[in-house]
């Protein structure tokens, strides 16, 4: 939609984000799907393309071209035009197909049969068959590998391809948001003749650009892949352009030097639409703010000290600080179907009082100090919202240094867990499986990174994920978030908004709640 006034915007905050409840995909349902091998998920009948060399403003560069690696926002968007899935996200979350044709589960849920296309090959012209889905599969799997989707397959016990179009999933147990997680880019199909050095040079994927030039730190420039299984794209090149920060984006709007950024801050999408003619669309995001507290480090591992900083902190004041109010406060998850309820916590409201009493019953009634690492150019509120913490936390005697890391270096720490806390922007999902098992469970890929785990965690997962019933999983799901919460896991902030801004001759875009990107297939210039 066309951006609305800041008053109005925040005014309709809570409806905005109340509108992705309905979204269909969410319940992370395991039905068949049927063909629709016409083209990709929600895309229009097959056109010509109709050419031109789109430009896109990022504030930062890629960190890796490998996708079952990628983690930063921008390298994440970029790998999902590169590279295809089993399965897809529709504009409105809904599963759909997507290197699967279609698939079907058994009467007992514990066999997953994919269909795969006909004709799908990778850009360097390969075929893309079973074999490769097979050794895609297995790969992520496999710890060596280092993936971090790797949790999100656990269920699968074996991968067999009986045919060149047929891969069936053996699974230890039903899993509801199998499906619904293969359609991560962190889940992408590879050739099996690729290897990780190799791809890191030349991606090769099946989606609908392929790698044309890279200049590091610069920019990165896509070209339409020929090989591409569903309809042509469009744009005959793409361009992720480097800007170090959104107001230069703008500025690089204004003389049409770019014709699309994704803005993080309000005023700068504001300064897009008066002063460079944007067109601005809003969308409401699955992802979430949250202040990530390592529970293996020092001070940290004594819970009443994690419950004194999520009692210090008003969640509320941040996001005005951070987006001038425009979001939501949030619990754990943020999917419509399973959300969270924000005031279900020790804290709902800043109490000093008990954040006080807290540092008391650890011992350190005088205060602690807390290191806070913050990225610097991934997403544009980060500062504003570390600021805003180390403010409030002040007033708990809390003393908090901020250590603000350029992005690839605050990716590498975060993933290295090399941090007391951290200020993030961790991405959302339609499935709270798909979201919090990587992290949460004691055999969790990322469970370094989240600094928390538990035998009630990992049981209370492994229900979720084996029950077919809406119902149960809720119940399930909130009862996580009350641990998460009740332990002070993380201080789990707010929800945001995207801010898309395109130039007049641009069309066909459509932004994702997920943050996706993938509609630059269908999206238009002139």
């Amino acid at each position: 939609m066309k951006t609305r006034s800041i008053a109005k915007r925040a005014a309709g905050a809570a409806a905005a984000v109340a509108a992705l409840a309905l979204l269909a995909g969410c319940g992370g349902a395991e039905t068949p799907s049927g063909d629709q091998s016409t083209g990709a998920a929600g895309s229009p009948g097959a056109a010509d393309p109709a050419g031109g060399a789109l430009v896109v403003g990022v504030t930062s560069d890629v960190d890796t071209l490998f996708p079952w690696k990628a983690t930063q926002f921008n390298t994440v968007n970029v790998m999902q035009v590169i590279y295809g899935t089993l399965t897809e996200f529709d504009q409105d979350l809904n599963v759909a197909p997507g290197i699967a044709e279609s698939w079907e589960i058994s009467d007992d849920r514990l066999t997953l049969t994919f269909h795969l296309r006909q004709g799908v090959k990778f850009a360097d012209g390969s075929d893309c068959d079973s074999a490769d889905v097979k050794f895609s599969l297995d790969k992520i799997a496999d710890e060596a590998t280092a993936a971090v989707a790797r949790a999100q397959l656990s269920s699968i016990a074996s991968v067999a391809a009986p045919d060149a179009a047929t891969v069936v999933l053996n699974l230890t147990s039903p899993d509801a948001g199998l499906v619904s997680s293969l359609a991560s880019i962190n889940v992408a199909i590879l050739s099996s003749d690729d290897t990780e050095e190799a791809l890191n040079e030349t991606p090769n994927g099946t989606g609908p650009f392929k790698l044309k030039e890279r200049k590091p730190s610069q920019s990165l420039t896509l070209e339409r892949n020929g090989n591409y299984w569903g309809d042509p794209a469009k744009l005959d090149t793409v361009e992720f352009r480097v800007i170090p920060d959104e107001t230069s984006i703008v500025t690089a709007m204004q003389s049409g030097n770019v014709h699309l950024a994704v803005f993080d801050d309000p005023l700068v999408a504001e300064s897009a639409e008066t002063s460079a003619n944007a067109v601005i669309q809003e969308q409401a995001q699955l992802a979430y703010h949250v202040l990530q507290l390592n529970a293996t480090k020092g001070e940290l591992t004594d819970v009443n000290v994690r419950l004194a900083i999520q009692c210090a902190i008003d969640r509320q004041q941040v996001l005005d600080a951070a987006a001038l109010g425009e979001g939501a406060i949030t619990g754990p998850i943020t999917s419509p179907a399973f959300r969270s309820d924000p005031s279900a916590r020790p804290c709902p409201d800043r109490d000093l009082d008990k954040a006080a009493e807290y540092l008391a019953k650890a011992g350190k009634a005088d205060g602690i100090k807390l290191k806070v690492m913050v990225s610097q150019g991934e997403y544009a509120t980060s500062v504003n919202e570390a600021q805003s913490i180390q403010a409030q936390l002040a007033d708990a005697k809390i003393e908090v240094e901020l250590e603000v890391l350029e992005s690839g270096a605050y990716v590498d720490r975060w993933l290295a867990a090399d941090f007391d806390a951290a200020v993030a922007l961790n991405g959302g999902r339609p499935d709270p499986d798909q979201a919090y098992s990587r992290y949460f469970t004691s055999t969790g890929n990322l469970n370094a990174v989240a600094g928390f785990s538990s035998p009630e965690l990992d049981r209370l997962f492994a229900e979720g994920r084996s029950s077919a019933s809406k119902e149960e999983r809720e119940s399930i799901y909130t009862e996580i978030s009350s641990i998460l919460e009740d332990n002070a896991a993380w201080v789990w902030l707010f929800t945001s908004y995207t801010y898309t801004a395109t130039t007049a001759d641009v069309s066909g875009y459509v932004p994702m709640a997920n943050d996706s990107m993938q509609y630059l297939r269908t999206t238009a210039l002139g």
